[in-house]
Formats: structure tokens, C-alpha cells, sequence
């Protein structure tokens, strides 16, 4: 039901998006509790880390009640509203039709301009895109398909199936933090070495099984066609994953670069697959293509999953 409304209706308008309200209130937090840049930003700094700490706490502990509190409610319902309602509640949780529809447009805007391209990846990446070639830009937007895909997608509906509307609710909450207060040292002027540590350590260790799970769904997405052996195929993925500075992104994008044959770099930081093609306009169809087969597969999945759970429960 959930998928069904993103495919036709795709995102609920802001006022009404939970996790645009789970942004809003961590600039708030962090416009009252955490700290301006410090003197020496490499100090230790523990007041800021349980200040950061515990925001993060409280907001899960608000997500729990409220999101547990509205699951319950709507269980009470005959099973037809109940299926019906909580898919509207999971919708906004995930963001599948809007990812597929902003990477595509960058590679639309590539087809018109080089300068189009860079702004268009500029609503997608917190780097600075006015310096990037064409070929950094489409990397730039595969990586993001991929990395997404993940935290996204794949990631919340794996928590729902485990723990049902809360867990991906918190979900959501973690990555979100993660991506406003998990930089190092000094961002737009605040000092996040130290305040967004938590978030950063939660978000690494509920992506962490997701992360694996998405890298395997692309590979089967990719049929005989990528010409790997399960084998071979997860031995040179976990050697380009450890590339990356982050414990999980690596995984999906390193498996987009291997399937696709593509280089993926972020100058100065990683290359994934450095003797793979640069990636073309092709390339970028034929990722789009490869995250769709995986979504389609985390839909069966999950379905077959809170079906065993429910037998299971029941017996």
C-alpha cells in the first residue's frame, strides 16, 4: 500500500511530511544546545557530545510514543483501513519515485548543460558542484542513487519489518541527524566534532545490516547480466567499500560501480572501481534501472517476511 501511493502520489506536502518536522526540530536543537565554533576544534569536548547525545535520545524517545502510539491506534481498525492507513503513515518514512525523479533530472539538465547539470546536482549534495566536470556530476548522481537507495528505501522498510512503524520512524530520525549534525570539525558555523558524534555512530550502526542488504539486492537486481560469481563478486566489493571514509555508503555505491563497469570518485576522498569506464548517459538508465529491480525486491521480500511473522504469531 505504502509503495502504491509513492509510485502514483509520490511526497506528502511539507507541512505534512514527518520527516521534514524531524528537520526542523534538530535546527531548532541545534540553534539552542549546541555549541559555536570552539577555540581548538580537535579538544575533547564532552559537554557538547551529551548535549548532541541527548537531543538524540529525547527526540527518539517522542518518535517511540508517537509512532507506537498511532500504530496501535490503527491496528484497532478492521484489517482493510488498518492495511490502508498505515501504508499512508509508512509513505512519507521512505522516498523512492522522488530519488529515482532527482537523479534522472540531473542527467536531463546534463543534456541541455554542463552549468544546468551542476545546479540541478546541487539540490541533491551539500559539496560545492560549480567546479565539477560532467563525468564528477553523473558520478556524483549515481553515487547519490545508490547511497540513497539505501538510506532511503531499503533501509526503513527493513526496520518496519522488524519493528513496524516506530522502527522506521527512528530510522529516518537517525539518518536525518546524521546528514544535519554528523560533520566533522566546523560546518556553516558550528563546531560538529564533538555535538553530532552520536548521531553519526547511531546512523552507522542501523545502516549497517540495510547497507549490506542493498549492495546484495543490486547484484541480483543485475541478473547474469554483470557477469559475477556471488563469489567473486562480494570479495572485490568489500575491498572497494573500505575505500570510503563512512562504514556503510561504500557498499551500494561500490556495488553500482562494479555491475555498471563505471568509475565512482569523490576527488580527494575515494575512487570506487578506478579501472571501470567513466560513466555515460547510458550508465546513468541503466543504475536507475538496477535501483528500481531492488525496490521491487524489497517490496516481495517484506511482504513475504510480515507474512511469515504474522503465521508465526498466530501459531
Amino acid at each position: 500500500m505504502a509503495f502504491a501511493i509513492d509510485h502514483f502520489f509520490g511526497e506528502p506536502p511539507a507541512r505534512l511530511h514527518p520527516v521534514v518536522w524531524m528537520g526542523n526540530c534538530l535546527n531548532w536543537a541545534a540553534a539552542k544546545v549546541l555549541p559555536q565554533p570552539a577555540k581548538n576544534e580537535n579538544a575533547v569536548d564532552y559537554p557538547s557530545f551529551l548535549a548532541g547525545a541527548g537531543v538524540w535520545l529525547a527526540a527518539v524517545a517522542l518518535i517511540l510514543t508517537v509512532f507506537g502510539g498511532l500504530q496501535w491506534a490503527v491496528l484497532q481498525l478492521p484489517a482493510v483501513w488498518a492495511a490502508l492507513l498505515l501504508g499512508l503513515l509508512l509513505k512519507p518514512l521512505f522516498a523512492w519515485r522522488m530519488l529515482r525523479r532527482e537523479v534522472q533530472a540531473v542527467e536531463t539538465a546534463l543534456q541541455h548543460s554542463l552549468e544546468a547539470g551542476r545546479a540541478r546536482l546541487s539540490m541533491l549534495v551539500s559539496r560545492d558542484t560549480t567546479v565539477l566536470t560532467e563525468t564528477q556530476v553523473r558520478e556524483s548522481a549515481i553515487e547519490t542513487l545508490a547511497e540513497n537507495l539505501n538510506d532511503s528505501v531499503i533501509a526503513p522498510i527493513f526496520w518496519f519489518v522488524l519493528l513496524g512503524l516506530p522502527g522506521a520512524a527512528v530510522y529516518r530520525f537517525a539518518n536525518t541527524a546524521d546528514a544535519m549534525w554528523g560533520y566533522k570539525g566546523v560546518y556553516r558555523g558550528r563546531n560538529w566534532e564533538w555535538a553530532g558524534k552520536w548521531s553519526a555512530r547511531a546512523d552507522d550502526v542501523l545502516s549497517w545490516l540495510p547497507a549490506r542488504i542493498t549492495a546484495g539486492l543490486l547484484w541480483l537486481a543485475s541478473g547474469s547480466c554483470s557477469g559475477f560469481k556471488v563469489t567473486s563478486f562480494w570479495s572485490r566489493l568489500r575491498q572497494e567499500a573500505a575505500k570510503t571514509p563512512s562504514p556503510n555508503s561504500g557498499w551500494p555505491m561500490a556495488s553500482m560501480a562494479l555491475l555498471l563497469n563505471i568509475q565512482l570518485a569523490k576527488p580527494d576522498v575515494y575512487t570506487l572501481n578506478r579501472s571501470g569506464n567513466a560513466p555515460n548517459t547510458p550508465d546513468t538508465s541503466t543504475a536507475i534501472k538496477l535501483a528500481s529491480k531492488s525496490t521491487l525486491a524489497v517490496v516481495f521480500i517484506a511482504c513475504v517476511a510480515l507474512f511469515l511473522i504474522a503465521f508465526l504469531g498466530r501459531s
